[in-house]
C-alpha cells in the first residue's frame, strides 16, 4: 500500500467520489480511479459500493480509513523530524458530537488555523457514544469533542466550557414560569432524542410519561431537525442550549429544573501526537479558562 494510493484513498472517502477526490487533489479522475483499483487488487477486496455517481466504503474500506490517516500522520511526523518541511506538517483530525461541533471548539479552530494556515483541519461528526476511545486508538482521529463520561480513562482530558440542556418551545407558546420543571411538563408534543445517549436517559427519566405527560411528536437524535421542528411550530424539546440559541427569535429558551449542565472536553491520547496535534493542544492549554481534568501520564 503505497502513501499516494493511500491519499487517494482517504480522498474519495472524504469527497464520497472519486470526482471530488480528483478536483481535491488537482489531478485527473483517471489517475485516481486507476489507483484505487490497484489498491484493490493488492489487497484482495472492494473497499468502496458505487451508488450512482458516488462512493461509500465496504466494511473493509471503513475498517481501513483509521490506519490510513494513522499511516499518513505517522509519515507527515517523520518528514518534519529530517527537516523536509519549512514549518509544520500533517493535517488536524477532530471528531464531534453534531451539538458540540460550534462554540468553544469554533474558537479554538479559528486559533489554529490563524496561527498555522498552511494545516488542514478535518472536522467530523460522532455518532455513538461508545466510539470515543476506539476512534482515538484506530487512528480516525486525534482529538474527540465530548463529555467526560464519554471519553473514558485512558484519555487525556482538557475541559473547554460546558453544555446546558434547556427546554426550547415555538416564540409565544404558553408555559409556566421559569425554570421549566421536566416533572411537570405542560401538555405541548415534544420531539426528543432516542435513549442512545446517556444524557437523553437521564433527561427523559426526569420527565413524565404515559397519560400524564406531554405528547411525543417525535424522536430523532439529530438535534437541528428538533431544533426544525420546533421552529415549524410543530412543538417543543429539550436540547443543547448552543443549538438552541441559533434560532433566534423563532423559539423561545427556558431553562429546566432540574438543570442539566455537563463540561465539554477536547479528548486525545498524548501518547500518539503527531506535530500538528501537538500544536493544537499548546493552543488550547494556553487558553486562560482552560483546565486538565486528567492525572499526568506515568513516566515510561
Amino acid at each position: 500500500m503505497e502513501i499516494r494510493q493511500t491519499e487517494y484513498f482517504l480522498a474519495v472517502v472524504e469527497n464520497q467520489g472519486v470526482g471530488g477526490a480528483a478536483a481535491a487533489l488537482g489531478i485527473s479522475e483517471p489517475t485516481v480511479s486507476q489507483a484505487l483499483r490497484a489498491l484493490e487488487r493488492e489487497m484482495g477486496v472492494a473497499l468502496f459500493h458505487r451508488v450512482g455517481r458516488g462512493m461509500v466504503p465496504t466494511a473493509a474500506g471503513r475498517k481501513l480509513i483509521g490506519p490510513a490517516r494513522q499511516l499518513l500522520r505517522d509519515v507527515r511526523m517523520v518528514g518534519q523530524l529530517q527537516g523536509e518541511s519549512g514549518g509544520l506538517a500533517g493535517r488536524l483530525d477532530i471528531l464531534a458530537f453534531p451539538a458540540t461541533a460550534s462554540g468553544q471548539l469554533t474558537d479554538l479552530l479559528a486559533d489554529f488555523c490563524s496561527a498555522y494556515p498552511t494545516v488542514p483541519v478535518r472536522l467530523g461528526l460522532l455518532d455513538a457514544e461508545s466510539e470515543v476511545e476506539s476512534m482515538i486508538a484506530e487512528g480516525h482521529c486525534e482529538f474527540v469533542v465530548c463529555t467526560p463520561r464519554t471519553a473514558g480513562d485512558r484519555l487525556t482530558m482538557v475541559e473547554i466550557g460546558e453544555q446546558e440542556y434547556v427546554v426550547v418551545y415555538p416564540a409565544g407558546t404558553d408555559v409556566p414560569a421559569e425554570p421549566i420543571p421536566l416533572s411537570d411538563l405542560p401538555a405541548v408534543p415534544m420531539s426528543l432524542a432516542s435513549s442512545r445517549y446517556s444524557i437523553a436517559n437521564e433527561i427523559s427519566t426526569a420527565m413524565p410519561h404515559g397519560p400524564g405527560g406531554p405528547p411525543v411528536a417525535a424522536i430523532t437524535d439529530h438535534p437541528e431537525i428538533r431544533l426544525a421542528m420546533v421552529r415549524a411550530g410543530v412543538g417543543g424539546t429539550v436540547m443543547e442550549r448552543a443549538v438552541a440559541e441559533t434560532a433566534g427569535d423563532a423559539v423561545d429558551v427556558y431553562t429546566a429544573s432540574p438543570r442539566f449542565v455537563y463540561p465539554l472536553v477536547i479528548a486525545f491520547d498524548e501518547t500518539t501526537m503527531s506535530p500538528a496535534g501537538r500544536a493544537f493542544v499548546d493552543i488550547i492549554r494556553a487558553q486562560p479558562t482552560i483546565r486538565a481534568r486528567s492525572t499526568p501520564l506515568p513516566e515510561c
